[in-house]
């Protein structure tokens, strides 16, 4: 897409950036007005994205960006289809009104500038997510959204239970992240393709690459990850520790539906398979039933709503994984209601922690008379989740149930009908505790004072609720603009969703009948229900987010345990290991891959050769018998003289320069360090400590020299000496290929060797300066320090 219309779409993906760069700036001039400025980016970018509906309704699709790293084949390109933009005024529209709410929430807070910079970055992070082609785009924009959401849970870092939320919703999901990562490299590898628009095209790709299972399996661990599926729910409960609006915004509308994105974007290249439908009916099974029990369970507000979020991402799972065309239909209209829905519930919960102090469901009541607004948004947030007609989410409700009842053979559709009615009843039990008690009864003597609270905090969520009627009572319009663009383009373009508002009897009006019954049943009972579950859980006495924080510590013990078998803080050890890793890459890699060399003749030697190769020998004898460590250290110069004379005599004499230098500079910084140590005793160790030197000594020499010769007996690859022999003079205008290389091809490598030469003197200079004291009255030198004995 180029032109003007590229440009549009380049300003909505970076207007949220920009509103984060500018946010404090803007919170600091305007203080309480602020929020209506600041919501107009999200706005903006609104307007943009929503001008090209007519188009994405005919099925078009936008492509815009432009090559990154070229060298890998890497874009930083943006895909505008249905799907990608039903969630993109998903975040945007939500997005604009969490600012606004946090605004009112958040008027107080001396942060709040950093706050409103936090929540734009995220908003752009999801943008980008969604809109991302490229799967490198798309892979960076998903760590970009583990990263701002670390930092919106933690925001008050002060609490521990804070710290401890954003860690780990940082390790869940950035595990998870890394598991997506491998699943992309994966498919860059097997197939060759690198977008997602690629994959669209080719949809038998993945299949017939022969890496189906493994790229499934990391697929899935990524969204599973981000989307809260058990056992990897944990970190999203935790997260409540967050500001309300965060909670609003990442964890119903934004950041949890991100691996439900990622699902609905795949299936039209992996879905409906065995491993597929197996894995999601599964994962979103247990996840909708037990979210939905452990929601009754809580008794503060927010960690009830976020139960339901975690029942209501299973529920999406268990449809993507069931696949058919009423399943997908069902999952599209469920996101859009969900997300209205637990948005403006989240934003009541902090309302009425505001307005009364608290978020105890067992200390809230009477409440409506005092927070009528905040009540009135309740209701009709409560009905939607619910899904209570005429409101968006009895439409998705309606067709979630016509899903699991026409799922496949009759236990089949027993089983995911039995599933779903379950969740269902029990979420539609858990928002009436939310919605209905805290503000019905009599006001507690404790909230005497509870108030509406400023505009900004009860306006939101009414607006929200409002949206959800209005949507279900146009839904023609809805499905136009939402629900039809959303639906998975591996579906027939002929398809459209056309649920209305309206009687139609059969198995999804009685299921949602039922539904109703037993969710007011559980309602009424919903103390005594808390209690059981309550009992059953201290009966466990264990579950995931205990198991958190036992792996949590087990790595630490796991890493110090290792970090001090590794890091003892003796030198010899450090030695002795680093030759081991080498002697044992050497052999093994010879061996395993039959690369041992064939031993070559013995060459006919010159006597000036018999000469320095006794030298050699002689430089190794006078080591191993030197009367002191002094001597040995000296001697062992022997051995890098004879190796300068050797590049002599074979036409190197640059070579044998630096070599004659480095080893002469070398004898003089050990013995300047050495100046510290005892240097008179001889080594003079046992032979039972000397042995397994001496064999690691032999074995580290034979290795290296079957190396080498392995290395000279393998056919010469000349492209590079050609391309520093043909350019040298020509480019670099020198004849000395070696000077050329060291100081124009390789000048960076060279200035960094230098600043490490620098750094060694510098830090030899500091230690041979050292300060000792006089003699004492025996003659000897004491030190400030003990004196440091060198290691046998």
């Amino acid at each position: 897409m180029e032109g003007q219309t590229g440009q549009l779409f380049y300003l909505a993906v970076a207007l949220p950036f920009v509103a984060a760069i500018l946010a404090p700036s803007v919170h600091k001039l305007l203080g309480r007005f602020s929020a209506y400025a600041l919501a107009l980016f999200p706005a903006v970018a609104f307007a943009l994205i929503f001008a090209v509906s007519e188009q994405i309704q005919g099925r078009e699709i936008f492509l815009f960006g432009f090559d990154w790293v070229p060298t890998f084949d890497v874009r930083f390109s943006f895909r505008l289809d249905g799907l990608s933009y039903a969630f993109a005024l998903l975040i945007l529209g939500i997005g604009a009104l969490v600012v606004l709410y946090s605004g009112g929430y958040l008027s107080k807070s001396d942060k709040l500038g950093r706050f409103y910079s936090y929540i734009f970055l995220f908003m752009g992070a999801m943008l980008g997510l969604v809109l991302a082609d490229d799967l490198m785009t798309l892979f960076i924009f998903w760590e970009l959204t583990s990263i701002t959401s670390f930092l919106l849970i933690g925001f008050q870092h002060e609490r521990e239970a804070a710290r401890r939320g954003a860690i780990q919703a940082l390790v869940i999901t950035g595990a998870g992240a890394l598991a997506l990562l491998a699943g992309f490299v994966l498919i860059r590898a097997t197939t060759g393709l690198t977008s997602v628009s690629e994959l669209i095209d080719q949809p038998r790709a993945i299949y017939d690459s022969g890496a189906y299972g493994p790229i499934l399996v990391l697929l899935l661990a990524g969204a599973f990850t981000k989307s809260a599926q058990m056992p990897f729910h944990v970190w999203l409960p935790n997260a409540m520790e967050a500001p309300t609006p965060v909670s609003a915004y990442l964890h119903s509308a934004t950041m949890v539906k991100a691996g439900i994105y990622l699902l609905m974007r795949f299936f039209p290249v992996m879905g409906e398979t065995v491993m597929w439908e197996v894995a999601l009916v599964t994962a979103g099974s247990i996840t909708m039933v037990i979210g939905a029990i452990l929601a009754l369970r809580q008794a503060d507000v927010k960690l009830m709503l976020a139960y339901t979020t975690v029942a209501s991402l299973g529920l999406l799972v268990l449809l993507i994984g069931i696949g058919s065309e009423l399943a997908l239909e069902a999952a599209v209209l469920y996101v859009v209601a969900h997300s209205l829905a637990k948005a403006c519930l989240f934003m009541v919960a902090g309302s009425v922690d505001h307005g009364a102090g608290t978020r105890d469901i067992r200390a809230l009541g009477g409440l409506a008379r005092t927070m009528p607004y905040t009540f009135a948004a309740a209701l009709l947030g409560a009905a939607a989740m619910g899904g209570l007609p005429p409101l968006f989410g009895f439409l998705a409700k309606e067709e979630v149930y016509a899903a699991a009842f026409q799922a496949g053979p009759l236990p089949y559709a027993g089983a995911m009908t039995l599933v779903t009615l379950v969740g269902n009843c029990f979420m539609f039990a858990t928002v009436l505790v939310v919605a209905w008690k805290p503000f019905v009864g009599t006001l507690p003597s404790g909230l005497r004072r509870a108030h509406e609270t400023s505009f900004l905090v009860w306006a939101p969520p009414l607006l929200l609720g409002v949206v959800g009627l209005l949507a279900g009572l146009f839904s023609q319009v809805t499905h136009q603009f939402i629900s039809n663009p959303m639906v998975p383009p591996s579906l027939d373009e002929a398809v459209a969703i056309t649920i209305a508002v309206g009687f139609h009897f059969g198995a999804p009006l009685v299921l949602s009948v039922v539904t109703i019954v037993v969710g007011i049943l559980l309602y009424m009972r919903s103390k005594d229900a808390r209690a059981r579950i309550a009992s059953v859980l201290t009966t466990i006495g264990w579950g995931p987010d205990r198991g958190f924080d036992q792996f949590i510590r087990g790595l630490i013990v796991a890493s110090a345990a290792i970090t001090n078998f590794l890091q003892p803080g003796r030198l010899d050890y450090y030695m002795r290991m680093t030759f081991i890793v080498i002697i044992g890459l050497l052999w093994v890699t010879m061996i395993s891959t039959g690369g041992l060399p064939s031993m070559p003749e013995w060459p006919m030697l010159y006597f000036y050769e018999w000469m320095l190769l006794g030298i050699l020998v002689l430089g190794v004898v006078v080591v191993a018998v030197a009367p002191n460590r002094l001597a040995a250290m000296l001697s062992l110069g022997i051995q890098g003289l004879a190796v300068a004379l050797l590049f002599l005599l074979l036409g190197a004499p640059d070579l044998s320069f630096t070599q004659f230098m480095v080893e002469i500079l070398s004898v003089a910084i050990l013995a300047l360090v050495m100046t510290r140590l005892r240097l008179q005793p001889a080594d003079r160790r046992p032979w039972r400590e000397v042995a397994p030197e001496l064999l690691l000594a032999a074995l580290g020499g034979a290795g290296l020299a079957l190396f080498l010769i392995s290395v000279t007996q393998t056919t010469m690859d000349t492209t590079l000496s050609d391309f520093y022999t043909r350019y040298s003079y020509v480019i670099a205008h020198g004849r000395n290929i070696v000077n050329v290389i060291l100081v124009d091809f390789r000048a960076v490598d060279t200035f960094g060797e230098i600043a490490v030469v620098l750094t060694t003197g510098a830090a030899i200079l500091a230690l041979v300066r050292i300060r000792v004291s006089k003699k004492d009255r025996h003659g000897v030198k004491k030190k400030k320090r003990p004196a440091v004995e060198a290691q046998p």
